[in-house]
Formats: C-alpha cells, structure tokens, sequence
C-alpha cells in the first residue's frame, strides 16, 4: 500500500428536514448574519421556502443570491461576492446543486478580501482564510458538497478549476426532503455523474487508495440500486436519500482519488454548448470507458460486481459486462445518447479534442494515456 493523505469534511449532516433547522448550524459556527447562494429556479420552484421562514421567524438577519446559472461564470461569481461583502456576511450557505456550491465556495473564499479568481486558480494555490461555509446539495450527483473543487467558467468559454482545501465546507448538509420531486432527466443525469465520480475515483491513475477505492464501491451501490426507483417514482424517499449519501461518498472519494478522461472530455460540453454536466458525462463515459479497457479490466470487473452482484464469468467478461449496461443505462433513464442531439456536428469535434486536452489536471490521473486525437475518436463515436 502505497502512502497517502485523505481530505474529508469537518461535518456531514444526515438529517431528513435538516434544512428547516439552518439557523442552528450557523450559529453553531458562530455566525449571525448568513448569505444562502442559490439559483432562481429553486427559489421559485418554492425549495427553500421552509428554511427562509424559520430564518425569518427568528429574526435572522440574512441575504439571498439566487443568480447562479449552470456552468457559472467568472461574473456571476464577482456579483455574487460583491453582494456577500457589502452585506457583512459571515457564513456563506451554497443551497442547490454543483453550480450554486461551487459559487458558493469562491464567495466564501473571495468576500474577506475580494481577490480575483486569476489569483486562485490552480492546485493549493488559493491561501489564507475563509468565511465559515455550510453545503446543502439538492440534487444527488455533483459532490460538491464534501469536495475541495470548484469549477468556473471563463470568459473565453474555458472551465477553470480553483482545488484548495479551503474549499471543504465547515458542515455539509444531506436533507433527502429537498430532492423529492426532482424531475426525471435531472435525477436520471447527476445520478450518472455520481456513478462516473466513483467509477473514475475507483481507477484514477494516481493517488488511488484503500479508503476512496471503499467509499467508491458503496457509492456504486447505492446508486446503482437506487437510481431506476429514484427516477420513476419521484416521491421514495428511501431512494432519493440513498442517492444523495451515494454521491457524496462518491464525492468524498473523488476528492482524494481524482477524476479523469471522462470529466475532461465532458467540460468542453458545458462550457462551449452548456449541456448540463450529468448529462455531458453520461454522453461520454461509454467510449472512455471501453478506451480504458485494456489498461483497467481488473478494476471494470470490480466494479461490475458491485452493480451486479451475483454475476458470472472471468474478469474479461465482467469487465464488457460493465460497459454494456453503462452504455443502455442512459437510454434506459430516458436521456439522449447523441452529441447530435445538442446541434453538435463533426466541423465542431476538432474544437472540443483541443479543449478537451487542456484539462491536464484530469488527464494524468486516466488509466490511459488519452492524446488528442484519441479524444476526437471518443467525440466522433457519439456523434
């Protein structure tokens, strides 16, 4: 076994309603005057309604920004810290999916000071300190929540990355209340961006360990048995909590044992033609996956042994066995399978392998080395 360090986060909370209790945990952290980060679709969609009234009935003095769209900008970000400072906050709560927590964290970080993100961005580069954050995911795939991660959009359309440990949250939230009713194609996406975290954790090239590689597999099965009940009957809750602690497991592994060629081809998909990540991933994992396969076979049958115990045959066949049912697990959850289907076309695909390869920080940890014009063969396979 070879020596490694493990990131987790200070708290996880697994409370079902633990959102109506919010004021609780901001004072646990000593903080008086909250700034929640969210977008304005859960917002009018009602989702943080019941913890905006015990707020409210306590007298809490709070703010709310609720301009975070997918695939955040550089701009949403500055606004949303600029708003943060001028109120005086004190703890920062991302409330929603990965786009409003990664916002959620950079606001955390930027507010006492009001840094630019060019300063930040990059591995350990982000120092100092931050303001006490809490993390509440109300979709069950992105992880971010219990990751040292955010993902920004840029200017020039590029995802940029700033990874500190600064970024782990002081207490993560697992209410599985706010994820009930969640539409089919959104369970249906992130809960294949959970199982592509663990997938990818569980094979990653470099600081691969026995802790990430044991949440990996939970996560796995958790997710693997929970996401057809989560996606057709959208009030189990027994289901959509599995898949909440499912991805964060997922999350917590990939936090120490990174993703890779599956993220790295599927940024470009957000950035340039914003389809949604779950979504993007699930669109490429197939093709990655079998590129991967002469270099990770032990592991793909592994892994196919958790998502279907009791199976039969030599780690080969188990191995194909794998591939075969992520690639019918989309389609069989109802979402596209295409690129074409996002009025993508062969002239872009040289565009998107190019961009692809500028996420280095992925590729290394990719159990295969992945050169460009690999990355436009995996493009072109689901065109």
């Amino acid at each position: 076994m070879n020596d490694f360090d493990f990131l987790s986060v200070k708290s996880l909370c697994v409370r079902r309603g633990g959102a109506r209790d919010l004021l609780r945990l901001v004072r646990q952290l000593g903080a008086r005057r909250p700034f929640i980060v969210t977008d304005a679709g859960l917002m009018k969609a009602g989702v943080l309604a019941p913890a905006m009234a015990r707020l409210a009935a306590e007298n809490a003095e709070y703010q709310v920004y609720q301009e975070v769209v997918a695939d955040p900008t550089e701009a949403v970000v500055y606004a949303a810290v600029s708003q943060a400072a001028d109120f005086g906050a004190d703890c920062i709560i991302g409330f929603g999916g990965g786009s409003s927590m990664d916002v959620a964290k950079l606001v955390a970080l930027l507010a006492p000071t009001r840094r630019r993100l060019e300063e930040v961005y990059g591995v350990n580069v982000a120092t100092g300190q931050r303001l006490p954050l809490i993390l509440v995911p109300t979709t069950a795939g992105t992880g971010s929540e219990v990751t040292p991660i955010s993902i920004i959009t840029t200017e020039s359309d590029e995802k940029k990355g700033v990874v500190s440990p600064l970024l782990m949250p002081d207490i993560a939230l697992l209410d599985a209340e706010l994820t009930l009713g969640l539409p089919k194609p959104i369970t249906a996406a992130t809960g294949i961006d959970a199982m592509v975290h663990a997938i990818e954790a569980y094979t990653s090239r470099l600081r691969k360990n026995m802790l990430s590689d044991g949440l990996a597999r939970q996560a796995l099965s958790l997710l693997a048995g929970s996401i057809q009940t989560a996606c057709e009957d959208a009030s189990n809750v027994q289901a959509r909590e599995n898949m909440l602690i499912g991805a964060c497991l997922a999350g917590v592994a990939f936090a120490n044992a990174p993703v890779a060629a599956v993220h790295a081809l599927a940024y470009p998909l957000g950035a340039i033609f914003h389809i949604p990540h779950g979504l993007a991933n699930s669109l490429v994992l197939p093709p990655v996956l079998r590129f991967n396969l002469s270099h990770a076979t032990t592991q793909y049958a592994e892994i196919h042994d958790v998502v279907r115990p009791g199976s039969q045959g030599s780690p080969a066949d188990k191995a194909e066995g794998l591939i075969r049912y992520l690639a019918e697990l989309p389609a069989v959850l109802g979402l596209p399978t295409r690129l074409g289907a996002f009025g993508i076309t062969q002239q872009h695909l040289p565009a998107l392998a190019a961009d692809a390869m500028k996420q280095q920080r992925l590729l290394v940890n990719n159990p295969r080395e992945m050169t460009e014009a690999c990355a436009l063969e995996i493009y072109e396979s689901v065109l």
